[in-house]
């Protein structure tokens, strides 16, 4: 039996004395340090920076030199190709108007709708005296700048020159009046403000050749003193005769009645009436009561109107 099972050397067969060598094999250095090397924290970026550039669709692009498409830009692009020609809103319309164009369209507008028309009077600021007073020296403008150069300017040539702006003008008059006038103005002051105004115009209209041509601005006077005559007379009637009596109006009336040649007698009447009317009663009330301080026109007179009056002796 010792023949047949040997008994097993202590050490493994490579490590015999024998002559036999296994194969040499050789092995990258590199591989061999990295395998050898322990493994840091930092390793741990490098390999995931690895992989995303391994899972590029560019290995020679990065994505951060790609372009970024935002939502905002796709709709950038989509109006750009979709431009089409438009009108212009309504407000950048108006602003492309001229103050006449402007003044032209909204007065066929109302002539059209009538509706429209009372919405606007009715909603539109009343016009003040200067403005008023603007508009009648821009029609005296117009009229002055229509004359022919040379010549005579009151000859039947430069009459039938100026003719439109000269009509022009006296509608404006008339249109402008009665809106200063009571009972639609019942400040005596405005309505007397804008007939002064409007009576100094009627005095720079020319003078003609010909009667016939005269009469529009002989017209222009009557209706001009009876404008003067009804503002008069509802003042006095209102107890704001005052106002006629110590604002300097009966001088300016009777400056433009000289002026017009005695056409503005019958509001030069209506004022004297009415200012001897209120003369008449306070030199009454006067006479009865001279030193009486509880007058008002005392008291007007004297600068205390106002004040409280003192009660016995003191």
């Amino acid at each position: 039996m010792s023949g047949v099972l040997q008994p097993q050397p202590l050490f493994a067969p490579h490590q015999l004395s024998n002559n036999r060598l296994s194969p040499s094999r050789s092995y990258p250095t590199t591989t061999m340090t990295i395998s050898s090397r322990k493994r840091k924290p930092e390793d741990d970026g490098r390999d995931d920076l690895d992989t995303r550039m391994s899972a590029s669709p560019s290995p020679k692009v990065s994505n951060q030199s790609l372009p970024t498409i935002t939502p905002s830009s796709r709709r950038l692009k989509r109006a750009r190709t979709n431009t089409n020609g438009r009108a212009l809103p309504l407000n950048r319309l108006l602003e492309t108007l001229s103050e006449d164009d402007m003044r032209q369209m909204l007065r066929q507008i109302c002539e059209r709708r009538p509706d429209i028309g009372a919405e606007v009077a009715t909603a539109a600021p009343r016009p003040s005296v200067q403005a008023s007073l603007d508009i009648l020296l821009k029609y005296q403008a117009n009229l002055r700048g229509a004359f022919p150069y040379g010549g005579s300017q009151t000859s039947e040539y430069s009459y039938n020159r100026v003719r439109q702006p000269l009509m022009e003008i006296l509608d404006a008059l008339k249109d402008y009046t009665p809106n200063f006038l009571p009972p639609n103005e019942m400040q005596t002051t405005v309505s007397l403000n804008f007939l002064d105004g409007a009576t100094n115009v009627i005095h720079q209209l020319p003078n003609w050749e010909s009667f016939q041509h005269n009469r529009h601005k002989s017209e222009a006077y009557e209706e001009m003193a009876k404008a003067w005559a009804l503002v008069i007379r509802e003042s006095a009637k209102r107890g704001g005769g005052i106002q006629l009596q110590y604002g300097g109006w009966d001088q300016k009336l009777a400056k433009h009645n000289e002026m017009a040649d005695g056409k503005m007698e019958e509001a030069v009447q209506e004022l004297r009436s009415s200012v001897g009317w209120m003369g008449a009663n306070s030199n009454n009330a006067n006479q009865a009561q001279p030193n009486d301080p509880t007058s008002i026109r005392q008291q007007l007179l004297t600068g205390t109107y106002g004040q409280s009056l003192r009660v016995g002796q003191w």
